[in-house]
């Protein structure tokens, strides 16, 4: 079968679609068939290297930490799953694979997959593993979004940008984003009551805010300073300087700025379909390209400036 492998780190030139065994599961695994993957900030920090300390230096390593298709076979003591299902799921951010969600098959343990949402695509389902459950996470569990709160998404455009303002919407709050002008009508499509130029719009000219939801990674002190007292900032977007400002505002009680790890589980993912099917949440898909241009994908995801997923089409 074919997967997207790398065996040095690099620039996407590094990423191969190599020839490899199909893999088999074991007890307690699910073999899945994928239709989809997409492109995550997770797998360019592998790819690039910056995340030796979880993948290692044996290579190959394979790529794609989310994927969408149909259940080809179950391990033994496996309930829940059966061959046929559509599912999506995840391979474990903090794991090294030598095969993961970009490929033909991928093996995961059982409880990392749940039913797909019925009415969409596996294009659609692919674009919203990561980014759908990152959000929830973020908003539901980590700062606990109210309703009739005020809350900042920044990079609102991407792909968790746009799950970020459609699930702060569904849960009540009242959702500014901070994107490029011209993705303002679309922002607006999906539950944005204000949205603001990025490139124009500076922190002070904002706010406050009760909650703001950061993909960016920067600037975050100056975003801070627009919480109300008992505000939160999360972000995704970690760097030195944002790992920096993470652990100077420790000191500031609940205006702290925290970093989470969206690793999620069949419940997690159980609930974000629940919004799918509920019509609050619906998939943005910005590109789609074949398994073989997945570096082509990976330059487009490094570009930026898009609006929703880079989805990689596996099958069909």
């Amino acid at each position: 079968m074919k997967a997207v492998q790398i065996t040095g780190f690099g620039t996407p030139d590094v990423l191969l679609v190599n020839e490899v065994d199909r893999p088999a599961p074991g007890a307690g695994d699910v073999l899945v068939a994928v239709e989809a993957s997409s492109v995550n900030g997770h797998d360019t920090l592998v790819r690039s290297g910056g995340l030796r300390m979880v993948s290692g230096r044996r290579f190959p390593i394979g790529f794609g930490l989310d994927f969408a298709g149909v259940v080809a076979a179950v391990g033994a003591d496996v309930r829940g799953h059966r061959v046929g299902d559509r599912v999506w799921g995840t391979v474990h951010p903090r794991e090294k694979h030598a095969v993961a969600g970009a490929a033909e098959y991928v093996v995961v343990p059982a409880d990392r997959v749940a039913a797909a949402p019925a009415g969409i695509s596996s294009i659609e389902a692919a674009s919203l593993v990561v980014a759908g459950a990152t959000a929830l996470i973020g908003l539901r569990d980590t700062v606990r979004l109210a309703a009739g709160e005020r809350v900042l998404v920044r990079g609102a455009a991407g792909g968790v940008g746009t799950a970020a303002v459609q699930l702060a919407h569904a849960m009540g709050g009242h959702v500014t984003a901070l994107a490029r002008d011209r993705h303002a009508a679309a922002l607006r499509d999906l539950g944005a009551d204000e949205v603001f130029d990025y490139g124009t719009t500076t922190s002070d000219r904002i706010g406050p805010f009760d909650v703001i939801f950061d993909t960016v990674g920067s600037e975050l002190n100056c975003y801070r300073s627009r919480l109300t007292r008992t505000g939160r900032m999360v972000t995704i977007g970690l760097s030195g300087p944002a790992f920096a400002a993470i652990a100077a505002s420790s000191v500031h009680g609940s205006r702290r700025i925290r970093a989470f790890s969206a690793n999620p589980d069949a419940a997690v993912l159980r609930d974000l379909a629940g919004y799918v099917a509920s019509g609050a949440v619906r998939p943005v898909v910005d590109s789609v390209y074949p398994l073989a241009d997945i570096v082509v994908a990976h330059q487009g995801f490094e570009r930026g400036g898009v609006l929703g997923k880079h989805v990689v089409a596996v099958a069909g």
